[in-house]
């Protein structure tokens, strides 16, 4: 291979997926995944009768994966329809501005098509000025909202 591809993950590439999702929880200053991604991940993609969750890798011509993008399809109410949403996109420092990031949105949008789903929904956070230029290079349009979580408990 003498160029970058973007594909399809395969249950080699966990490893390195859960790795670069720790570099990203540290670069949007969240906390760590918890040990055992990588076996987690696996289980989502892999050992589950039908699967959900789709994740690509970009692999740069020596084999390095040097970013990924996790998508699944999700369903709004107010436009009583699914869409696929964009969970992660994140490319290691070092290989931003190559490319490689649109390339991954194209093979996420790819899914999106092959899916049937009219479109593709994500967030990054606010301050996260590179990411929102590259978005706005590529058309999207952004909504102003927090994102929230708490935990369940037993």
């Amino acid at each position: 291979m003498t160029t970058p591809v973007v594909r399809h993950a395969e249950r080699a590439d966990l490893p390195r997926v859960a790795e670069l999702a720790a570099q990203h929880a540290r670069y949007e200053k969240a906390a760590p995944p918890a040990p055992g991604l990588a076996d987690r991940l696996a289980v989502l993609l892999f050992d589950t009768p039908a699967p959900r969750l789709r994740c690509l890798v970009a692999e740069l011509p020596g084999g390095e994966i040097a970013g990924y993008a996790t998508c699944a399809p999700e369903l709004s109410t107010w436009d009583g329809g699914e869409y696929l949403h964009l969970d992660c996109l994140f490319l290691a420092p070092g290989h931003r501005g190559l490319g490689l990031g649109a390339r991954l949105m194209d093979a996420v949008f790819e899914q999106a098509r092959a899916l049937g789903l009219p479109e593709v929904q994500w967030q990054t956070p606010a301050w996260n000025e590179g990411a929102i230029r590259f978005y706005d290079r590529l058309g999207a349009r952004g909504q102003d909202k927090r994102r929230f979580s708490l935990p369940v408990g037993p």
